[in-house]
């Protein structure tokens, strides 16, 4: 379980297919404090920590997962969204997060607004998965690279988030650009309401 607040960027540093899988191997701040076994999210997916170094840490990605995430697009030197699982002694500051990425969305427009940010995405509207809570409502909570954001202007198959300074220049947001394809994760409890609702 996580909550959407990006602890640091890591760097691709190795790319490495086998049999449908993909070895991503990372250099990051905390590579020290990692262990075997340990789930941290890239990009807001789950992956487990496989081996390490004392530079370097490696998760893998399968199949699905690279079909449905942006994982499978990256690049030797390319900046990775890191958040470690959270703890349960805290306080929630971004929103429950799973792990677990919907779908990709796109950037289709980037703009400057004071100091801050506007970025909108586009995604592969599905009615079917819409009415199962895979949509964005205004001022609701959604996961863009494992980032936890307020959603404004919530269309049927878009939604534009607001970028703080802080936010642009410690994430990858800041390499993100019109055209850049980005993982989102949408709201649990709205998953869960629309579960219930359509049981009713």
């Amino acid at each position: 379980m996580f909550s959407g607040i990006v602890e640091a960027t890591a760097k691709v540093v190795k790319l490495e297919r086998e049999e449908g899988n993909l070895h991503l191997t990372m250099e990051c701040p905390f590579v020290s404090e990692l262990k075997i076994d340990q789930s941290v999210a890239h990009n807001g997916v789950c992956l487990t920590v496989v081996s390490k170094d004392d530079k370097t840490y490696t998760v893998t990605a399968v199949k699905e997962t690279l079909e449905r995430s942006n994982l499978g697009l990256l690049k030797v030197g390319d900046l990775v969204n890191l958040e470690r699982s959270m703890l349960m002694n805290g306080r929630l500051d971004g929103h429950i997060v799973q792990g677990h990425v919907d779908q990709t969305a796109k950037c289709i427009e980037k703009k400057a607004t004071d100091g801050s940010w506007l970025f909108t995405f586009q995604y592969e509207y599905n009615k079917e998965m819409a009415n199962k809570g895979y949509l964005t409502v205004e001022k609701g909570s959604v996961t863009v690279n494992g980032t936890s954001l307020t959603v404004c202007n919530s269309q049927k198959d878009s939604f534009s988030v607001a970028i703080i300074p802080y936010t642009y220049e410690h994430t990858n947001f800041q390499n993100i650009e019109v055209g850049t394809i980005v993982n989102i994760e949408f709201d649990i409890i709205g998953k869960y309401i629309s579960g219930m609702m359509a049981h009713k």
